[in-house]
């Protein structure tokens, strides 16, 4: 299921950054002395126990300001508070209450959020000061005191972030049914194709970047199969986002990776690949997620011989770490190959679900160290002994060596593609495990 958004709300300056640095494990927001450091949202994965989570640290609200920075940072603020399960509301001991305090704290009520109110700075061990006790009048209930700066209370503040989690529902346990994210920067023409494949206007369509907010789950049952499209808002780059809300779309579209079989990654053909679509990629990549490049708006483009394998060509040189995804040229606006891409879907999602028999495995493995033989340094040569298959989707393989770190880069991609020549494996990155004779 979707990972549960945690945001934290709370005045410029009052330790956000500092706080969710310490949860993140490493220094990610950049902490500085002056309220309206933090300008943009940041986000990261947090786990705690065994939930994962995002937690995504905001600009401070500041109510009464009219400063114009001042007022974006509050309108983010807003926006993280919209998407977030839980709010996690920071304030300074050192402070006390503020207008401000009251302020933020009568809009948090509103919500009907689950709101847990962290009194931070308190940095000493033992009974808490006395004037912690007037952050009650903010009538949010029980604080939990913390300190940022010495990691104190932060397991009783998560043991209530925990206990405020929506419940954990299964995804629906149909094998039948394919889960297919459509990702891509903003007016690429996501929705366009969604409303084409699906034969109907079931999502916005404009040439406005960002119409789609959220992801949108389609349902279609058809004579290919059953499928789930996940239409999700464009992910762009930071510097180009101009519209606050976007920048909290970017979560939902990371999580309809995590929630997909199959990511469709649409590029617009008139652009070609740009930064960001590498970006996208390599996070379907990064998550092992079967993958089809999507070259849409193929129509507007002038074309002479051998127009579509330059392209495909320039595309294999931009995502290079992904020259196992098929392309396929379209036009969601006539239609053009719209047809091929369930078979498409089809085909690397069982791709990305075979097993391999250990016996085969082990044949193509000794073939392939017989023609090229492993790395070696410094008098010590890798000996790969043994191959299985551990998991699918995407395939994993466990190798058993001698020693792990004379596995070389370039070698470990040799026996990749004696794999893929052997297997197949079209549409799907192959993950490898090493684990070192006499390890578990």
């Amino acid at each position: 299921m979707a990972k549960p958004i945690v945001a934290i709300i709370g005045r410029p300056n009052v330790g956000k950054s500092t706080f969710f640095n310490y949860l993140a494990g490493k220094r990610i927001s950049i902490v500085e002395d002056t309220p309206g450091v933090t300008r943009d949202r940041i986000y990261t994965e947090v786990e705690w126990r065994g939930r994962k989570f995002t937690l995504i640290d905001t600009g401070g609200i500041e109510p009464y300001a009219q400063d114009k920075i001042m007022l974006e940072m509050r309108n983010q603020a807003e926006i993280a508070i919209e998407t977030a399960d839980v709010i996690v509301f920071l304030v300074d001991l050192k402070d006390g209450v503020t207008p401000s305090d009251k302020e933020v704290a009568s809009m948090l009520r509103k919500t009907k959020k689950p709101v847990i109110l962290a009194v931070n700075k308190v940095d000493n061990i033992g009974e808490p000061p006395a004037e912690i006790y007037e952050f009650y009048n903010l009538g949010l209930g029980e604080f939990i005191a913390v300190s940022s700066i010495h990691g104190l209370g932060m397991g009783d503040l998560l043991d209530e972030i925990h206990k405020n989690f929506p419940e954990e529902k299964e995804e629906e346990a149909d094998d039948d049914v394919i889960k297919v994210a459509i990702v891509g920067k903003p007016n690429v023409g996501k929705s366009s194709l969604l409303n084409k494949i699906t034969g109907e206007n079931r999502v916005i369509v404009s040439d406005v970047p960002g119409t789609t907010r959220d992801a949108i789950d389609v349902h279609v049952e058809n004579e290919k199969g059953k499928f789930t499209f996940i239409d999700t808002a464009g992910i762009r780059r930071k510097s180009k986002i101009r519209e606050n809300i976007e920048k909290y779309s970017v979560i939902r579209s990371w999580t309809a990776v995590e929630r997909s079989d199959v990511c469709v990654i649409m590029i617009d053909a008139q652009e070609g690949v740009a930064e960001q679509d590498t970006k996208i990629a390599g996070f379907a990549h990064e998550q092992g997620k079967a993958s089809i490049i999507v070259v849409n708006k193929w129509d507007l483009i002038e074309k002479e011989t051998g127009t579509l394998e330059e392209y495909t060509e320039k595309i294999r040189n931009k995502l290079s770490f992904m020259t196992y995804a098929p392309v396929l040229f379209i036009s969601a606006k006539t239609g053009l190959r719209i047809n091929k891409l369930y078979d498409l879907i089809e085909y690397v999602h069982s791709q990305a679900s075979v097993r391999i028999a250990t016996g085969v495995l082990n044949d193509v493995l000794n073939e392939a160290i017989a023609m090229v033989q492993p790395p070696s340094d410094k008098g010590r040569r890798l000996k790969v002994y043994y191959i299985t298959q551990s998991s699918v989707k995407p395939p994993t393989f466990i190798l058993f060596v001698n020693r792990a770190e004379l596995m070389h880069y370039s070698y470990e991609r040799y026996l990749e593609n004696q794999l893929r020549k052997s297997f197949g494996f079209e549409g799907t990155p192959i993950r490898f495990k090493l684990k070192q004779k006499g390890e578990g």
